[in-house]
Protein backbone atom coordinates (compact mmCIF):
# COMPACT_ATOMS: atom_id res chain seq x y z
CA UNK A 1 0.00 0.00 0.00
CA UNK A 2 2.85 2.37 0.79
CA UNK A 3 4.31 1.97 -2.72
CA UNK A 4 0.91 2.60 -4.28
CA UNK A 5 0.44 5.85 -2.38
CA UNK A 6 3.87 7.12 -3.44
CA UNK A 7 3.49 6.49 -7.17
CA UNK A 8 1.10 9.39 -7.98
CA UNK A 9 3.31 11.85 -6.09
CA UNK A 10 6.41 10.65 -7.92
CA UNK A 11 4.64 10.91 -11.28
CA UNK A 12 3.52 14.44 -10.49
CA UNK A 13 7.12 15.52 -10.11
CA UNK A 14 7.94 14.86 -13.76
CA UNK A 15 6.67 16.73 -16.82
CA UNK A 16 6.81 15.66 -20.45
CA UNK A 17 7.75 18.49 -22.79
CA UNK A 18 7.20 18.26 -26.55
CA UNK A 19 9.76 20.59 -28.08
CA UNK A 20 11.35 21.08 -31.50
CA UNK A 21 13.98 18.38 -31.00
CA UNK A 22 11.81 15.68 -29.49
CA UNK A 23 9.97 14.74 -26.33
CA UNK A 24 11.74 15.03 -22.99
CA UNK A 25 10.84 14.11 -19.43
CA UNK A 26 11.89 16.82 -17.00
CA UNK A 27 11.70 16.81 -13.22
CA UNK A 28 9.80 19.79 -11.86
CA UNK A 29 11.69 22.70 -10.33
CA UNK A 30 15.26 21.77 -11.34
CA UNK A 31 18.03 23.58 -9.52
CA UNK A 32 21.03 23.40 -11.88
CA UNK A 33 20.44 24.70 -15.42
CA UNK A 34 22.79 24.95 -18.38
CA UNK A 35 21.66 27.39 -21.07
CA UNK A 36 23.27 27.03 -24.47
CA UNK A 37 22.64 30.61 -25.65
CA UNK A 38 21.42 34.02 -24.56
CA UNK A 39 17.88 33.25 -25.79
CA UNK A 40 17.47 30.54 -23.16
CA UNK A 41 19.17 32.80 -20.61
CA UNK A 42 16.57 35.48 -21.35
CA UNK A 43 13.77 33.06 -20.54
CA UNK A 44 15.40 32.25 -17.23
CA UNK A 45 15.78 35.96 -16.47
CA UNK A 46 12.13 36.59 -17.33
CA UNK A 47 11.11 33.96 -14.78
CA UNK A 48 13.48 35.36 -12.13
CA UNK A 49 15.66 32.24 -12.16
CA UNK A 50 19.05 33.51 -13.31
CA UNK A 51 20.74 32.29 -10.13
CA UNK A 52 20.02 28.68 -11.12
CA UNK A 53 22.11 28.98 -14.30
CA UNK A 54 25.33 27.06 -13.59
CA UNK A 55 26.60 26.99 -17.18
CA UNK A 56 26.32 29.40 -20.11
CA UNK A 57 27.29 28.83 -23.72
CA UNK A 58 27.77 31.84 -25.99
CA UNK A 59 29.34 32.88 -29.25
CA UNK A 60 29.70 36.44 -28.01
CA UNK A 61 32.27 35.77 -25.31
CA UNK A 62 35.99 36.07 -25.97
CA UNK A 63 38.92 34.68 -23.92
CA UNK A 64 39.29 38.08 -22.25
CA UNK A 65 35.77 37.69 -20.79
CA UNK A 66 36.68 34.42 -19.05
CA UNK A 67 38.86 33.69 -16.03
CA UNK A 68 39.35 30.21 -14.63
CA UNK A 69 36.51 28.86 -16.72
CA UNK A 70 34.08 31.41 -15.30
CA UNK A 71 32.64 34.65 -16.64
CA UNK A 72 34.48 37.57 -15.07
CA UNK A 73 32.45 39.56 -12.49
CA UNK A 74 32.63 42.66 -14.70
CA UNK A 75 31.15 40.70 -17.62
CA UNK A 76 28.30 39.41 -15.46
CA UNK A 77 27.26 43.02 -14.89
CA UNK A 78 27.56 44.05 -18.56
CA UNK A 79 24.74 44.57 -21.03
CA UNK A 80 22.06 41.92 -21.07
CA UNK A 81 23.87 39.78 -18.49
CA UNK A 82 23.15 42.51 -15.96
CA UNK A 83 19.39 42.15 -16.50
CA UNK A 84 19.15 39.21 -14.13
CA UNK A 85 20.95 37.61 -11.23
CA UNK A 86 23.73 35.30 -12.35
CA UNK A 87 25.65 33.37 -9.73
CA UNK A 88 29.12 32.76 -11.15
CA UNK A 89 28.20 30.46 -14.08
CA UNK A 90 30.81 28.44 -15.91
CA UNK A 91 31.49 29.11 -19.58
CA UNK A 92 30.62 25.94 -21.50
CA UNK A 93 31.66 26.84 -25.04
CA UNK A 94 29.79 28.21 -28.02
CA UNK A 95 26.32 27.40 -29.33
CA UNK A 96 27.72 25.08 -31.99
CA UNK A 97 30.78 23.74 -30.14
CA UNK A 98 29.85 23.10 -26.51
CA UNK A 99 32.41 21.74 -24.09
CA UNK A 100 30.67 18.49 -23.17
CA UNK A 101 33.17 17.60 -20.43
CA UNK A 102 32.57 20.91 -18.67
CA UNK A 103 28.81 20.49 -18.93
CA UNK A 104 29.01 16.96 -17.54
CA UNK A 105 31.09 18.15 -14.58
CA UNK A 106 28.41 20.74 -13.74
CA UNK A 107 25.86 17.97 -13.16
CA UNK A 108 22.92 19.93 -14.60
CA UNK A 109 19.29 18.97 -14.04
CA UNK A 110 18.21 20.57 -17.32
CA UNK A 111 19.80 21.90 -20.53
CA UNK A 112 17.96 24.47 -22.64
CA UNK A 113 18.88 25.73 -26.10
CA UNK A 114 17.57 27.27 -29.28
CA UNK A 115 18.11 25.21 -32.39
CA UNK A 116 17.91 25.20 -36.19
CA UNK A 117 18.14 22.72 -39.04
CA UNK A 118 21.50 21.01 -38.89
CA UNK A 119 22.31 21.99 -35.33
CA UNK A 120 24.25 19.22 -33.63
CA UNK A 121 25.00 17.71 -30.22
CA UNK A 122 21.41 17.18 -29.06
CA UNK A 123 21.97 13.46 -28.50
CA UNK A 124 25.22 14.09 -26.64
CA UNK A 125 23.68 16.76 -24.45
CA UNK A 126 20.67 14.55 -23.71
CA UNK A 127 22.98 11.86 -22.33
CA UNK A 128 24.21 14.39 -19.76
CA UNK A 129 20.82 15.80 -18.70
CA UNK A 130 17.27 16.27 -20.02
CA UNK A 131 17.65 18.66 -22.97
CA UNK A 132 15.01 20.76 -24.68
CA UNK A 133 15.47 22.75 -27.88
CA UNK A 134 13.34 25.34 -29.63
CA UNK A 135 13.63 26.26 -33.28
CA UNK A 136 14.23 29.98 -33.71
CA UNK A 137 12.27 30.17 -36.96
CA UNK A 138 9.26 28.35 -35.51
CA UNK A 139 5.92 30.02 -34.86
CA UNK A 140 5.72 31.56 -31.39
CA UNK A 141 9.32 30.52 -30.77
CA UNK A 142 10.19 32.36 -27.59
CA UNK A 143 6.68 32.25 -26.16
CA UNK A 144 6.65 28.46 -26.40
CA UNK A 145 10.08 28.11 -24.82
CA UNK A 146 9.16 30.48 -22.02
CA UNK A 147 5.84 28.76 -21.32
CA UNK A 148 7.45 25.31 -21.24
CA UNK A 149 10.05 26.47 -18.74
CA UNK A 150 7.32 28.16 -16.71
CA UNK A 151 5.55 24.81 -16.40
CA UNK A 152 8.76 23.16 -15.26
CA UNK A 153 9.35 25.78 -12.56
CA UNK A 154 5.73 26.46 -11.59
CA UNK A 155 5.97 30.03 -12.92
CA UNK A 156 3.04 30.01 -15.37
CA UNK A 157 1.44 33.18 -14.01
CA UNK A 158 4.70 35.10 -14.22
CA UNK A 159 5.28 33.90 -17.80
CA UNK A 160 1.84 35.07 -18.94
CA UNK A 161 2.33 38.41 -17.24
CA UNK A 162 5.57 39.18 -19.07
CA UNK A 163 4.23 37.92 -22.41
CA UNK A 164 1.31 40.32 -21.95
CA UNK A 165 3.66 43.11 -20.90
CA UNK A 166 5.66 42.75 -24.12
CA UNK A 167 2.48 42.88 -26.20
CA UNK A 168 1.17 45.88 -24.24
CA UNK A 169 4.42 47.80 -24.78
CA UNK A 170 4.20 47.17 -28.52
CA UNK A 171 0.61 48.42 -28.60
CA UNK A 172 1.45 51.56 -26.62
CA UNK A 173 4.42 52.37 -28.85
CA UNK A 174 2.32 51.72 -31.98
CA UNK A 175 -0.07 54.43 -30.79
CA UNK A 176 2.83 56.85 -30.29
CA UNK A 177 4.06 56.29 -33.84
CA UNK A 178 0.56 56.63 -35.28
CA UNK A 179 -0.16 59.87 -33.45
CA UNK A 180 3.19 61.31 -34.59
CA UNK A 181 2.32 60.64 -38.24
CA UNK A 182 5.20 58.23 -38.75
CA UNK A 183 3.26 55.93 -41.08
CA UNK A 184 2.51 58.79 -43.47
CA UNK A 185 6.24 58.99 -44.18
CA UNK A 186 7.21 55.35 -43.65
CA UNK A 187 4.50 52.74 -43.98
CA UNK A 188 6.90 49.86 -44.54
CA UNK A 189 10.07 48.62 -42.86
CA UNK A 190 13.03 46.38 -43.50
CA UNK A 191 15.47 45.08 -40.89
CA UNK A 192 19.01 44.79 -42.17
CA UNK A 193 21.86 43.08 -40.36
CA UNK A 194 25.21 44.28 -41.74
CA UNK A 195 27.92 41.79 -40.81
CA UNK A 196 31.62 42.54 -40.65
CA UNK A 197 33.12 41.26 -43.87
CA UNK A 198 30.51 42.86 -46.09
CA UNK A 199 27.53 40.50 -46.06
CA UNK A 200 24.12 42.01 -45.33
CA UNK A 201 21.10 40.04 -44.18
CA UNK A 202 17.45 40.98 -44.00
CA UNK A 203 15.35 39.38 -41.29
CA UNK A 204 11.93 37.96 -42.08
CA UNK A 205 11.02 36.46 -38.70
CA UNK A 206 11.81 36.73 -35.01
CA UNK A 207 14.81 39.06 -35.04
CA UNK A 208 13.33 42.54 -34.42
CA UNK A 209 11.04 42.35 -37.46
CA UNK A 210 8.17 40.81 -35.47
CA UNK A 211 8.21 43.75 -33.06
CA UNK A 212 8.22 46.24 -35.93
CA UNK A 213 5.22 44.52 -37.49
CA UNK A 214 3.48 44.76 -34.11
CA UNK A 215 4.23 48.50 -34.17
CA UNK A 216 2.22 48.80 -37.40
CA UNK A 217 4.78 48.58 -40.22
CA UNK A 218 4.30 46.47 -43.35
CA UNK A 219 7.13 44.54 -44.99
CA UNK A 220 9.26 46.65 -47.29
CA UNK A 221 11.31 43.94 -48.95
CA UNK A 222 10.32 40.60 -50.38
CA UNK A 223 12.81 37.89 -49.52
CA UNK A 224 13.41 34.53 -51.07
CA UNK A 225 13.74 31.33 -49.09
CA UNK A 226 14.76 32.20 -45.56
CA UNK A 227 17.89 30.57 -44.17
CA UNK A 228 17.18 28.85 -40.84
CA UNK A 229 13.67 30.32 -41.05
CA UNK A 230 14.70 33.81 -39.97
CA UNK A 231 16.13 35.73 -42.91
CA UNK A 232 18.23 35.80 -46.05
CA UNK A 233 21.33 37.43 -47.40
CA UNK A 234 20.42 40.32 -49.72
CA UNK A 235 22.29 41.78 -52.66
CA UNK A 236 23.23 45.40 -53.18
CA UNK A 237 20.87 45.42 -56.17
CA UNK A 238 17.92 44.44 -53.96
CA UNK A 239 18.87 47.04 -51.37
CA UNK A 240 19.05 49.78 -54.02
CA UNK A 241 15.49 48.89 -54.95
CA UNK A 242 14.09 49.82 -51.52
CA UNK A 243 11.64 52.69 -51.97
CA UNK A 244 11.62 55.97 -50.07
CA UNK A 245 8.58 55.05 -47.96
CA UNK A 246 10.39 52.11 -46.42
CA UNK A 247 12.14 52.70 -43.12
CA UNK A 248 15.47 50.88 -42.92
CA UNK A 249 16.37 49.68 -39.44
CA UNK A 250 20.00 48.67 -39.24
CA UNK A 251 20.24 45.96 -36.62
CA UNK A 252 23.84 44.73 -36.59
CA UNK A 253 24.93 41.57 -34.81
CA UNK A 254 26.84 41.95 -31.60
CA UNK A 255 30.53 42.16 -30.84
CA UNK A 256 33.07 41.32 -33.53
CA UNK A 257 30.34 40.62 -36.09
CA UNK A 258 29.03 44.21 -36.15
CA UNK A 259 29.49 45.67 -39.64
CA UNK A 260 27.18 48.70 -39.37
CA UNK A 261 29.84 51.41 -39.63
CA UNK A 262 31.40 49.84 -42.70
CA UNK A 263 27.98 49.39 -44.32
CA UNK A 264 27.05 53.05 -43.88
CA UNK A 265 30.22 54.04 -45.77
CA UNK A 266 29.34 51.94 -48.82
CA UNK A 267 27.42 53.39 -51.80
CA UNK A 268 24.36 51.40 -50.75
CA UNK A 269 24.63 52.61 -47.17
CA UNK A 270 24.94 56.20 -48.35
CA UNK A 271 21.90 55.78 -50.60
CA UNK A 272 19.78 54.50 -47.68
CA UNK A 273 21.25 56.71 -44.97
CA UNK A 274 18.48 59.34 -44.92
CA UNK A 275 15.76 56.73 -44.37
CA UNK A 276 17.75 54.62 -41.90
CA UNK A 277 17.98 54.35 -38.14
CA UNK A 278 20.74 52.43 -36.40
CA UNK A 279 19.57 50.25 -33.53
CA UNK A 280 22.34 48.77 -31.42
CA UNK A 281 21.29 45.89 -29.16
CA UNK A 282 22.70 45.52 -25.68
CA UNK A 283 26.00 43.73 -25.33
CA UNK A 284 25.41 39.96 -25.01
CA UNK A 285 21.74 40.43 -25.94
CA UNK A 286 19.63 37.59 -27.29
CA UNK A 287 17.88 38.26 -30.58
CA UNK A 288 14.42 37.70 -29.11
CA UNK A 289 12.42 37.05 -25.96
CA UNK A 290 10.16 39.11 -23.71
CA UNK A 291 12.86 41.34 -22.24
CA UNK A 292 14.37 41.90 -25.67
CA UNK A 293 10.97 42.59 -27.25
CA UNK A 294 10.23 45.29 -24.68
CA UNK A 295 13.58 46.97 -25.27
CA UNK A 296 13.21 46.65 -29.06
CA UNK A 297 9.85 48.38 -29.05
CA UNK A 298 10.80 51.21 -26.73
CA UNK A 299 14.22 51.98 -28.20
CA UNK A 300 13.26 51.72 -31.87
CA UNK A 301 10.19 53.88 -31.25
CA UNK A 302 12.43 56.48 -29.62
CA UNK A 303 14.89 56.38 -32.53
CA UNK A 304 12.12 56.80 -35.09
CA UNK A 305 10.47 59.69 -33.26
CA UNK A 306 13.85 61.41 -32.85
CA UNK A 307 14.52 61.00 -36.58
CA UNK A 308 11.23 62.67 -37.53
CA UNK A 309 11.68 65.68 -35.24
Amino acid sequence: MLALTLLPAAAAQTLTLKHDEGTTSVKQNPQRIVVMDEEALGWMFALGLGERVVGLASSYLSPSDISGGKLKPSVLKSGFYGRGKLSNPSFVGSWTAPNLETILALKPDLIVRLTWDGNQNYDKLSKIAPTVGYEEGGAGFWQKGLRDLARVFGKQVQAEQIIKQAADVNRADARKLLSAGVFKQYDKVVVLAPFSGGNTWAYSRVRLIDDLRALGFKDGLKLGTATLGIGAQVSDEALLGIDKKTLVVLFPPGGQYNGADAFLKTPVGQRLKDQSVLYIPEAFSPYSGPLTSIRNSQEVTRLILDKLK
